[in-house]
């Protein structure tokens, strides 16, 4: 699948999804489907990287890179590190809640972290750089902090969509194989 078809295919579904739901801010649907688009590729699942270059994958470390007073060494980096907390609990929460509860159990320092507050929290702080350059995209960041719950519930339903059309694939190609003609039998 190209990439262009695999953006129609999140479009598609995010909008179905959020329509389903209610959601209908023309705002939210593109850039959920972008972030999902974007997150197909492990470099940018795991872009925050520590002092060693590491990827970090533990959002309570996530914070700690983004804290001016831990590791951040600019707004900037706050900036990044908490668009990328926002993006990275969201499409967890709703593309894989099974992977949350499961790292809940591990000795992890996101393991005391609420993973939809903390992303919330995360829109909502990246929201506050309100200012050039970032002043149009604030207002967006506003809407994803408020909406952040719904978001998850219409990713939900976006990953029960694929699900679906993954098992229709399956079932469409195994009845053509039960459909076509086999060898005589001796």
């Amino acid at each position: 699948m190209t990439v262009h078809a695999l953006e129609q295919l999140f479009t598609e579904l995010t909008q179905g999804s959020f329509d389903r739901i209610g959601l209908k801010d023309p705002d939210l649907s593109p850039y959920v489907s972008a972030l999902l688009l974007e997150f197909t590729t492990m470099d940018r699942l795991y872009r925050i990287r520590d002092a060693a270059g590491r990827p970090v994958d533990d959002v309570g470390e996530m914070l700690l890179e983004g804290d001016l007073r831990h590791r951040a060494a600019s707004f900037e980096r706050e900036r990044i590190v908490r668009k990328h907390i926002g993006d990275y609990t969201l499409f967890f929460t709703g593309m894989f809640p099974e992977h949350v509860t499961a790292l809940r159990t591990q000795a992890r320092l996101e393991s005391f972290v609420d993973w939809i507050e903390m992303g919330r929290e995360s829109y909502r702080a990246v929201a506050s750089f309100d200012l050039w350059p970032y002043a149009e995209e604030a207002p967006l960041f506003n809407k994803l902090a408020e909406h952040f719950d719904f978001l998850v519930v219409g990713l939900n339903l976006v990953r029960d969509d694929l699900a679906r059309l993954s098992n229709e694939r399956y079932e469409t190609a195994r009845s053509l194989i039960e459909q076509t003609p086999g060898e005589p039998e001796p």
